[in-house]
């Protein structure tokens, strides 16, 4: 069961999962996915989703995002309808960078002025200010990732200024690219993030990732997937040192999988 409350009921949560249980297939042959899921992401918070391939990390996203619906406990929203960003950047290829982000927008309800107007704030957030009228197969695969993360940002906004909390789902948007592409965009995520207060949920199966990024790191057990640990205040820590401590807690959620 989901609950979505409205905006308004709540000032500390940004989303929150209570015994979220997903399950796939047939009751007796089913999949279980996700089993007692709980955590709580804070307005404006950054928290990184850790775990072994097949935890349920996607599947979490999915949840949230409302593209499915859990078995089981409830989801709680305080936010507007929660943007998400992929592995692949999956822009419409005949659109230009600016008319990919005024997508969104464009559903949303905004006209054609405001439309431009913001999108091309959006592309000089993620600076790429220049490149509005040029289409996907023009970008590098950096690029084309900096106007996937404009036009999720996109997806967050509503007609007439509404000042109410955004969520951004982000699902390993840079595993695919080069590890100095990579480490760039992980630099730009942040100055974005430090600059709209966005709250965002990320899942990455990258311990160095998850302790750069999150401004909490929640590590996920093997399938079915819950929380098994998690590290608060990342950001005053030492990185060397928790990224050593998280990859061993990994490590054994691994081989614990492996073995049974």
């Amino acid at each position: 069961m989901t609950t979505t409350l409205e905006p308004g009921l709540s000032t500390d949560v940004a989303v929150r999962l209570d015994g979220v249980r997903k399950a796939f297939g047939p009751t007796g042959r089913a999949v279980v996915a996700l089993d007692g899921m709980d955590l709580t992401v804070a307005p404006g918070e950054f928290v990184c989703l850790l775990g072994a391939s097949g935890c349920g990390k996607s599947t979490l996203l999915n949840l949230v995002a409302g593209l499915d619906q859990p078995t089981s406990g409830s989801i709680t929203l305080e936010t507007s309808r929660p943007a998400v960003m992929f592995q692949e950047a999956a822009l419409m290829p005949w659109l230009t960078a600016a008319r990919n982000v005024e997508l969104p927008l464009r559903l949303a309800g905004f006209g054609r002025a405001e439309r431009r107007e913001k999108a091309a704030e959006l592309l000089e957030l993620v600076r790429l200010g220049g490149a509005g009228d040029k289409r996907p197969h023009e970008l590098s695969g950096g690029m084309r990732q900096r106007v996937a993360l404009a036009r999720a940002l996109a997806a967050t906004l509503r007609v007439g200024g509404d000042t109410e909390q955004s969520l951004l789902l982000m699902d390993e948007p840079f595993a695919a690219l080069d590890a100095i592409t990579r480490d760039v965009l992980q630099g730009e995520l942040l100055r974005v993030y430090r600059s709209t207060g966005t709250s965002v949920l990320f899942v990455t199966h990258d311990v160095r990732e998850a302790v750069r990024l999150g401004q909490r790191v929640v590590l996920l057990s093997s399938r079915p997937g819950r929380v098994v640990r998690e590290w608060r205040d990342v950001q005053a820590s030492d990185a060397e040192e928790l990224t050593l401590e998280i990859t061993g807690h990994l490590r054994e959620v691994i081989s614990t999988h492996a073995a049974a």
